[in-house]
């Protein structure tokens, strides 16, 4: 018990793997308590390393929106560069047009003089590759990549560093690429498509900030444009850093330019709009703004490219204002930076924030059991209240990837996530059955497609809502198998089916809802009504067969199967309901036997 303790206690230190491996080699009877001793930590270490680049991430806009020095702008990207994609070195280098070469600019983490000092050839190793292309470039291995032009004075400089993996992306200006944005590392590495664009996108803020200090050079006095649209760049900075969500921004960019402007997705989705309505963007208008990296006009509609990299993020689109004085023009692509730069923190952070949900959805239905005060905590830090009722729902789209269903479920319930090839929400509502139906139609009409929902519960609680998730997957199931694709229900509305599926087993609710209007009838007037429909079904549906049971007229048994149909509907014949009602009887008589 003491070096359970001791383990509990280095978590809560945060003490490294290896520490608590110690503990548990020291004592095998805590194996299995030293296996998830070192999950937990494994998990906590990468919940801080997210936390740790977002944090880096917003200090780098905050660094972009208060600091004034072009110098120290730079100082600040390279080393967010550096941070953000856990390299040993980053660096920036800066073209010279005049002696047709880049220099080094500024750099973080570097130890080699001779590295700092070295000037690149245009066209040579990979920063000369970049500026000469202006596309980025990533070389897992620098010295056994034969694609680049190796020099003796660079391959010097790169092995006197020690570096072996590095990446380069263009600082662009318009068609000019003015210099080049580096990480690198000193072991091999491959770099992903998320941190080409991440680091593009440090790479056009400090193109910006490169731009501007040019500008300020070659310009005294500002006009009253150029004035209003560095005022309109900070206000567009400024919402950023307070967590301004796109509408936001949007707005204040249309505010400034005055005119009515839209946000599109890279789909021609509307993310927001300010004004009247815009239409799309066409496919050749963005193409070009990609191509000259500048917004371009098309009969009378400004268009401006978002994009990270090489990724293309989306568009922005100005209408009303025909014409623009450059200055405008400026801040409108400009504002199409600061899109990104908001889109890429709305990307980390919802990706952050579905991972931990989507840890915390397998660990509640897959082992709800084991510490369930734990998932509790941790759902209440999510903002989900385990303890109060949640219908939780299984969802399935045969041609809609699982990724999208997930993000269009998302605002429709509390908790939602993908798991063991579904799509499972939890949601706070008391009926299962009509939100399993209006979710099914609200999700197909957001996919453009047929999404079928299995529901069950209320469930309180870990434990229940596991159960609950079993029984939602075998309704969903149960509607495929019955053609029902499309249609959303919970056990309840599958009849003796949903009897059969569920955990619970409401057999007098069942017996209710199929014979409930009979049974009230026989209760208040003293019929026979049920007698009647089982005498009918043991005499295989004839008449003159059930009034000999009977011992009646058969017009008295027309009459009462009349009145049957008249409380139960036309339809109590027909082979799925006669179905029902046949097994709501049995099931009436054992529960009148069981109770006597």
């Amino acid at each position: 018990m003491d070096d359970v303790l001791k383990l509990l206690d280095l978590l809560a230190s945060g003490a490294s793997g290896e520490r608590l491996a110690e503990v548990g080699a020291g004592n095998p009877d805590l194996g299995r308590a030293t296996e998830l001793a070192l999950r937990i930590s494994a998990t906590l270490s990468a919940h801080r390393r997210r936390e740790a680049e977002l944090t880096a991430l917003f200090d780098t806009a905050s660094d972009l929106a208060r600091l004034h020095d072009p110098d120290a702008v730079l100082r600040s990207i390279v080393r967010r560069a550096r941070t953000l994609l856990g390299a040993d070195v980053s660096y920036l280098s800066l073209n010279d047009e005049a002696a047709g070469g880049t220099y080094m600019r500024v750099t973080d983490g570097c130890v080699s003089q001779l590295f700092k000092e070295v000037a690149l050839g245009m066209g040579k190793g990979i920063g000369g590759l970049v500026a000469q292309t202006a596309r980025p470039y990533a070389s897992p291995d620098y010295f056994r990549d034969d694609r680049v032009t190796h020099t003796r004075a660079i391959d010097d400089a790169v092995r006197d560093e020690g570096l072996a993996a590095i990446l380069g992306v263009p600082l662009s200006v318009g068609d000019d690429v003015i210099g080049v944005l580096y990480a690198a590392d000193r072991t091999p590495r491959e770099f992903t498509p998320e941190e080409v664009a991440l680091l593009s996108s440090l790479a056009d803020h400090a193109a910006i900030a490169l731009d501007n200090a040019r500008l300020l050079e070659e310009i005294s006095t500002h006009s009253e444009a150029v004035q209003r649209a560095g005022e309109a760049h900070d206000r567009l900075m400024d919402l950023v850093l307070r967590g301004a969500d796109v509408s936001s921004v949007a707005a204040a960019l249309a505010d400034v330019l005055q005119g009515s402007l839209s946000l599109f997705d890279a789909d021609s989705t509307e993310l927001a709009r300010a004004g009247e309505p815009v239409d799309p963007p066409a496919a050749d208008a963005v193409a070009d703004s990609l191509a000259t990296g500048r917004a371009v006009v098309r009969d009378g509609t400004w268009v401006c490219a978002v994009q990270a990299g090489p990724e293309t993020l989306g568009s922005i689109v100005l209408a009303d204002r025909p014409t623009l004085l450059d200055a405008d023009r400026r801040l409108f692509e400009r504002a199409s930076v600061v899109t990104a730069l908001l889109l890429m923190l709305r990307r980390s952070v919802a990706k952050a924030e579905d991972e931990v949900r989507g840890e915390l959805l397998t660990d509640l239905l897959t082992a709800p059991e084991r510490n369930s005060a734990a998932l509790v905590a941790r759902a209440s830090r999510l903002g989900v209240d385990l303890a109060a009722p949640h219908c939780v729902l299984v969802a399935h789209a045969e041609s809609v990837p699982r990724r999208r269903l997930v993000m269009a479920a998302s605002p429709r319930a509390v908790l939602a996530g993908s798991h063991a090839d579904e799509v499972v929400l939890l949601a706070r509502e008391d009926d299962a059955s009509t939100l399993a139906a209006r979710l099914a139609e609200e999700l197909g009409s957001v996919v453009d497609g047929l999404v079928t929902v299995g529901a069950a519960g209320p469930a309180c609680g870990p434990v229940a809502v596991a159960s609950a998730h079993a029984e939602a997957v075998r309704c969903l199931h149960a509607l495929l198998a019955l053609g029902r694709a499309g249609e959303g229900a919970s056990a309840e509305e599958l009849g003796f089916l949903g009897v059969l599926l569920g955990d619970r087993a409401d057999i007098g609710g069942f017996v209710r809802r199929t014979l409930g209007p009979v049974l009230d009838y026989d209760a208040r007037r003293g019929t026979e009504l049920v007698a009647t429909l089982e005498a009918y079904f043991a005499a295989g549906g004839q008449h003159n067969r059930t009034k000999d049971v009977l011992h009646v007229h058969v017009n008295t048994v027309v009459q009462r199967l009349e009145r049957v149909a008249s409380l139960l509907g036309e339809d109590w014949q027909t082979p799925s309901r006669a179905l029902e009602i046949q097994l709501a009887l049995r099931l009436h008589r054992w529960e009148s036997a069981r109770t006597r």
